[in-house]
């Protein structure tokens, strides 16, 4: 029996030439939205994936509509739910788990996938018509040319939003200018700023062990109380560079200078290390260079790192771009962390000798 009949939200099978298909459920349970919820938060994040290949919606025929989307199980949900009583066909791509925008950008969305997937289901034995449906956020991805050359299947591209697709399929397959207008809000950015936090909380943790180690470093000798209260000071613009890389930068986006995410993060970065050296002083010991430039170098690479990091859930920077700006910025990060930590270890011992 198919693979499928285990999944909550497969409602039968439909009988084609080609064999059994898997039939959607377009409701929505409760299971569904704790599960949308906590992916969100980071939760089962990389697992979060339906099987790639063709789906029924309803009791579509060979004349039924073909949808396309990603195989990232919240996009699925949220196209499927719009889906209520329509008879149509879906073919999930295998994006490696992530969304239609962000696949098409970094090149999992794309022409060769979809042209592959619709020669190995055999599609052309399933529908009559020659016409493939994929959501204009996957056009970057998508020659179209490129996959009627090698399918023999004509792309037209659907609105932005899964909400339209309804009225796009009773509209004979004609979109609105409103169906088009991509939209990347403070609401949309906000949404997915948890899926990129989450993950990096356990670099605050390593943060504040390394402040904690560094303070027992102490002449006046070991008192546990005052080194957690003088670790959580130190701790505080660790925090705020922390919370530049995975809020501040996702924000206020679309209005820092650069195109590049660790740039961005990297100005937001050197303004709050300003900010902070000028109202508190030096960090750990007042009056050192040492400290200074030790505590400036792992407030940039924090606040660097993490900015870039948020290239996953957009597609201000393509595949290549995204590559480029990692292999440069990872380990420039690494070095002026790693130089940093050197920089505060060797302050306190000369302070302490």
């Amino acid at each position: 029996m198919d693979e499928g009949c285990k999944h909550y939200w497969v409602d039968g099978f439909i009988d084609t030439p080609i064999g059994k298909i898997r039939r959607i459920n377009t409701s929505l349970i409760a299971r569904d939205k704790i599960d949308g919820y906590m992916v969100r938060w980071g939760i089962n994040r990389y697992s979060f994936t339906v099987s790639p290949g063709l789906y029924a919606v309803g009791n579509p025929d060979d004349t039924a509509p073909v949808l396309v989307t990603a195989n990232y199980k919240l996009t699925f949900d949220i196209l499927r739910k719009e889906l209520y009583n329509q008879n149509l066909w879906v073919i999930v791509l295998d994006t490696k788990g992530i969304n239609v925008w962000c696949a098409a950008g970094k090149g999992t969305f794309g022409t060769n996938e979809l042209s592959n997937r619709i020669n190995r289901l055999q599609l052309d034995k399933v529908v009559s018509h020659r016409t493939i449906i994929v959501p204009q956020l996957g056009a970057p991805g998508v020659a179209g040319h490129e996959v009627t050359k090698n399918t023999g299947f004509k792309i037209v591209y659907g609105p932005v939003r899964a909400a339209d697709i309804r009225e796009f399929l009773d509209n004979g397959l004609k979109t609105t200018p409103e169906m088009r207008e991509v939209k990347f809000s403070c609401r949309d950015r906000l949404i997915l700023t948890p899926m990129e936090m989450i993950p990096s909380l356990k670099y605050l943790v390593i943060i504040f062990v390394l402040l904690f180690v560094l303070n027992l470093i102490n002449p006046r000798g070991f008192d546990f109380l005052n080194t957690v209260k003088v670790s959580i000071i130190n701790f505080i613009p660790y925090l705020g560079a922390f919370l530049i890389g995975t809020l501040f930068v996702p924000l206020l986006l679309p209005y820092i200078p650069f195109r590049s995410f660790a740039m961005k993060g990297l100005t937001l970065g050197a303004i709050w290390t300003m900010i902070y050296i000028k109202i508190n002083g030096v960090f750990l010991f007042p009056d050192s260079q040492l400290v200074i430039a030790g505590n400036t170098l792992l407030l940039l690479s924090i606040s660097t790192y993490l900015a870039l990091n948020f290239t996953g859930s957009s597609t201000y920077t393509s595949l290549s771009g995204t590559l480029k700006e990692t292999i440069v910025t990872v380990p420039i990060a690494a070095l002026a962390s790693i130089v940093g930590i050197g920089l505060l270890v060797a302050s306190k011992i000369l302070n302490f000798g």
